[in-house]
């Protein structure tokens, strides 16, 4: 089947880092600004305001791009506020053909209403719950994990943290830290990480975007993470030779661990990670055999979808089906669920729904 977007849109897809605050529907911003009487908008029509986002996030600077969403986590400080934006987040990506989702974001952004960290909790699973069923009766079924995010410029890490162990029976899978790089290294949440290790709870960490190779150091070698989020400044410690690119320690570390790496092309070169996407080290290292994954990170800012994405790296480096097949295969290996869910997502959907368009 030729790769279009509508036929990758068949693809069974599993996305490792998607941010619950930045993927609203503009229309929902719209709707849960006039009920929270939330007056700041830039624009007030649906158009009009996902254009803004998009524009906005343009900046190539990722503490611009984190400024966008001010707005979003304003309309999301209400039980119904987070019910809604998570439901319809499960809603929107099973429409796209995502048969597993790990979707984050930050609890101690969402208490200006009175809301404690637990209740922010509970009504985004809720919410996410009700998505799943929603989406199962349409035919579009979606497994749904949530991460908490600690913010690193915040002093709150073992707090999250703490807050995950707690709810990791109940739809929570895991942990991260998130947020400008530069002058908050990973290190100085070690606390957090410990108590996520002496609890044997997985966590990920934002490192290496737009922070060079000293962030996904720390990352790996004092914190201990299982994934890297984003990850593309691994290639700092990639140097190229006559016969063959020459991975340096922290690289060479990466890649015989199998620590994943969650990129995210379009939000890449937004925040300048990457200076377009034909320089994304993307393709670079997926022949280095990183384990390398498709994500979104904020599909409301790049204007995006997990199928656009894909389509993206396709038109980009000529992959084909067998590519998105092993990218996707290698996110469900990383998936913070038991060893035996990942088995059965990878043989009853993944593979199954590959071998149709492979032909």
């Amino acid at each position: 089947m030729p790769l279009t977007l509508a036929s990758i849109r068949q693809a069974p897809k599993a996305v490792l880092h998607d941010h619950l605050d930045g993927g609203l529907r503009p229309a929902t911003v719209l709707e849960l600004a006039g009920q929270c009487g939330y007056d700041q908008l830039p624009a007030q029509d649906a158009a009009a305001l996902g254009n803004w986002f998009r524009d906005a996030a343009d900046s190539g600077s990722l503490e611009r791009y984190l400024e966008t969403f001010a707005h979003t986590t304003a309309v999301m400080q209400t039980a119904e506020g987070l019910r809604r934006v998570a439901r319809e987040c499960a809603l929107d990506l099973a429409e796209d053909g995502v048969v597993y989702a790990e979707v984050r974001f930050a609890p101690e952004q969402h208490l200006q209403r009175g809301l404690t960290l637990d209740e922010v909790v509970e009504h985004t699973l809720a919410g996410f719950h009700e998505g799943e069923r929603l989406a199962a009766d349409a035919g579009t079924p979606i497994r749904v994990v949530c991460l908490l995010t600690a913010m690193r410029h915040a002093a709150r890490s073992l707090e999250i943290a703490e807050l995950t162990v707690r709810w990791r029976d109940r739809g929570v899978g895991g942990f991260d830290i998130a947020g400008a790089e530069a002058g908050y290294p990973p290190s100085r949440h070690l606390d957090a990480f410990e108590y996520m290790r002496a609890n044997c709870a997985h966590f990920t960490i934002h490192a290496g975007e737009a922070f060079g190779l000293p962030s996904i150091h720390e990352a790996v070698a004092f914190c201990g993470c299982e994934r890297l989020g984003h990850g593309v400044r691994i290639t700092d410690d990639i140097t190229d030779s006559e016969s063959e690119p020459k991975l340096g320690l922290v690289a060479n570390y990466v890649r015989d661990q199998r620590i994943p790496l969650e990129l995210c092309p379009s939000s890449n070169v937004q925040t300048g990670a990457v200076p377009s996407l034909e320089k994304h080290p993307f393709d670079l290292l997926a022949r280095l055999r990183f384990r390398v994954t498709v994500n979104t990170d904020n599909r409301l800012m790049s204007d995006t979808s997990m199928s656009r994405e894909m389509l993206k790296l396709v038109d980009t480096f000529g992959y084909g089906w067998s590519d998105l097949e092993r990218f996707t295969i290698n996110a469900m290996k990383s998936a913070f669920i038991p060893f035996p869910e990942r088995l059965r997502i990878i043989d009853e959907l993944i593979k199954p729904g590959y071998a149709v368009l492979l032909g």
